[in-house]
């Protein structure tokens, strides 16, 4: 059986999972990587790091298959600042798209609005982690950085050019921030107004759909395949997810809940509503007549496990400590925006700040956990409305190993929520999408995985649905007061 094998590169972890045409995986590895917190919110991560990881789970997984695969499939983390010389080597560590240091810059753009301006231009909602103020940022105080570079790229086209020489990128990742989505190419006023005009030699024109590349010699002694071996890079792990996770009915839509929330809803139609609030994207996906409208927030698992280690707790106590507090967690409410960047949607504000209220001395750990588990699934309700959700969605990522949790997204949401049986949907996307590139497309139909549901429960719809209205409430007066403030209001 001819086999692909799919490299996801996370954040934190790289995955290579092995799959034969009919979508099920035959092998698969996995290795951490670095991730460096800096002072100031600065968050990197090393390319050779990275590259190790790819080797090294690439190379168990072709150990497990009865011949070379028929191809490498390439998926990871988008956004952050991966700056390459003409050989693909880092001309200063990769910046994350976790980083915070551009949350100054984009104080400033909204504040003379700069951010309703690109919103206008491209759709896109800027937040500190994506290129725009990390590029102004550089050039501000690091102008030798960008002068060394021939490239400014993300992790994915990072990865792939040291395997194969090309310096390339795949649409969905040049989506945000300076893509028309509609035609594919940058819009020069875009750059213009984020004063980089001067760097636009820097960003590589989005690959057409359906490009092959090929492992050269550095690639192969890399990974241990043949010269030659066809390598597919993209989309990035947003979109490869949604692949893996069947979304392919216009309206249909994906919640990953990992680190962060990404929501995101396939849509026929791009079109820019000016007056909206200047957040979330517009994703290119392989068929030049879809799009994803994709709000990824910066709440989630670390939300979660920031309370766990709070209030003593484990994950392996998540449902039993879910269970043991009421729906409204007996008045605890919380706002779970914990990331040092802020957020990012369904509307940026790079000041925004968790809170929890209601406590008293009654309170439990379990009320604790349970109003932060809620205030989460209430974030993700909010994204999917703002993406325009109106068809199946699916849940994937480590948060749905808790079926308690699993629960409260349904119930919050309001619809059944649909859990892939195949763990990895972002390398089974960016797998489906490699045999297509090659000629020989797989049957959606057949290519869906097999899937359990969750039941949202009728007898809690107005609990929740007070609950979602009391969320709203709270968050519109902190946006004020964190627009009027800044941090630590």
């Amino acid at each position: 059986m001819r086999m692909i094998i799919g490299v996801d590169v996370g954040t934190s972890v790289t995955k290579a999972v092995a799959f034969g045409r009919d979508g099920v995986a035959r092998a698969s590895a996995a290795r951490p990587s670095r991730l460096d917190r800096l002072p100031g919110g600065r968050v990197e991560q090393d390319l050779e790091d990275v590259l190790r990881t790819v080797a090294e789970v690439v190379r168990e997984v072709a150990a497990a298959l009865p011949g070379p695969p028929a191809a490498l499939a390439l998926t990871g983390q988008g956004d952050g600042l991966w700056l390459r010389d003409e050989t693909g080597r880092a001309v200063r560590p990769p910046i994350s798209w976790l980083d915070g240091r551009g949350g100054g810059t984009i104080g400033r753009w909204r504040a003379d609005g700069t951010l309703e301006a690109l919103y206008a231009l491209t759709g896109s909602g800027l937040f500190p982690g994506c290129h725009a103020p990390l590029l102004h940022w550089l050039a501000e105080h690091e102008p030798e950085s960008l002068e060394r570079a021939a490239v400014a790229g993300y992790c994915v086209d990072a990865v792939a050019q040291r395997l194969t020489g090309a310096i390339t990128v795949d649409a969905s990742d040049a989506s945000l921030p300076f893509l028309d989505v509609t035609t594919r190419t940058y819009v020069p006023d875009a750059l213009e107004r984020c004063g980089l005009s001067g760097h636009a030699r820097l960003l590589p024109s989005p690959a057409a759909p359906g490009t092959v590349l090929a492992l050269d010699d550095e690639g192969a002694q890399l990974t241990g395949l043949p010269p030659g071996l066809p390598v597919v890079s993209g989309p990035y792990d947003l979109p490869a997810c949604a692949i893996g996770s069947g979304v392919r009915d216009v309206g249909d839509g994906l919640l990953i809940v990992g680190t962060t929330l990404a929501c995101q809803v396939l849509t026929d139609r791009a079109a820019v509503d000016a007056s909206a609030d200047p957040a979330g994207m517009w994703l290119c996906t392989p068929d030049p007549e879809r799009w994803l409208r994709a709000m990824p927030a910066m709440v989630g698992t670390a939300a979660l496990e920031w309370v766990l280690d709070l209030t003593g707790t484990t994950t392996a106590e998540l449902d039993a400590l879910l269970d043991g507090s009421p729906p409204g967690a007996n008045g605890v409410t919380a706002l779970p925006f914990l990331s040092g960047a802020g957020e990012r949607a369904p509307f940026v504000e790079p000041a925004a700040q968790g809170r929890l209220d209601g406590l008293t001395l009654a309170t439990t750990r379990a009320d604790t956990v349970r109003a932060v588990c809620e205030a989460i699934a209430y974030a993700a309700r909010h994204c999917l409305e703002a993406a325009g959700l109106s068809g199946r969605l699916a849940l994937c990522g480590g948060g749905v190993r808790s079926a308690a949790w699993t629960e409260i997204f349904a119930n919050v949401i309001g619809r059944p929520v649909v859990i892939p049986d195949e763990p990895e949907v972002g390398a089974r996307g960016a797998v489906a999408v490699a045999w297509r590139s090659l000629g020989d497309p797989v049957d959606a139909s057949r290519w869906r995985s097999a899937s359990r549901t969750v039941e949202p429960r009728s007898e809690l719809r107005g609990a929740y649905e007070d609950g979602y209205a009391g969320y709203r409430d709270r968050l519109a007066r902190a946006l004020e007061e964190w627009r009027t403030s800044g941090p630590g209001s």
